[in-house]
């Protein structure tokens, strides 16, 4: 059958995420392990180092980033947008690679969030979006699921 999905790094039990640490979920692992699965970390993919800054996207959602009307920003006020959109890219392209139709996605996560998202305010609150991987992959055909 193949590789079926994308799916967040993290999830898989890499420790990638912006602490250097991982969310591991055991449906997602267990995708890997049987070969149902690929990792990624968007993030990693665009050139960010691990561990990193707490990052949000500010002035809008992942979709509005892709299209040049917000920005990602580190806790330092470092803008990362780049880093976002050329990891968002090379996701997609390891993705198309493998002919992979569905991902799951860390949750609320600036890259790989989908529905909800930190808010930009760096104090925890979540708003309406989606992250900037995410984004790319609906627009790109991929069906795309969040796991905590």
């Amino acid at each position: 059958m193949g590789i079926e999905y994308v799916v967040s790094a993290c999830l898989a039990g890499l420790e990638c995420n912006y602490e250097g640490k991982c969310k591991t979920s055991e449906r997602v692992a267990r995708l890997v392990k049987t070969g149902k699965a690929i990792p990624i970390c968007p993030e990693q993919l665009g050139g960010l180092p691990t561990p990193r800054k707490f990052i949000e996207i500010v002035g809008g959602s992942g979709e509005d980033v892709l299209d040049g009307k917000a920005r990602v920003i580190a806790r330092d006020y470092f803008e990362v947008t780049p880093q976002f959109i050329k990891g968002a890219q090379e996701s997609l392209k390891l993705a198309k690679l493998v002919n992979a139709k569905k991902a799951i996605l860390k949750s609320r996560s600036p890259s790989c969030g989908c529905g909800k998202i930190y808010d930009g305010n760096f104090n925890g609150g979540l708003k309406e979006g989606n992250g900037v991987t995410a984004a790319l992959f609906l627009r790109e055909g991929i069906e795309v699921e969040t796991e905590n």
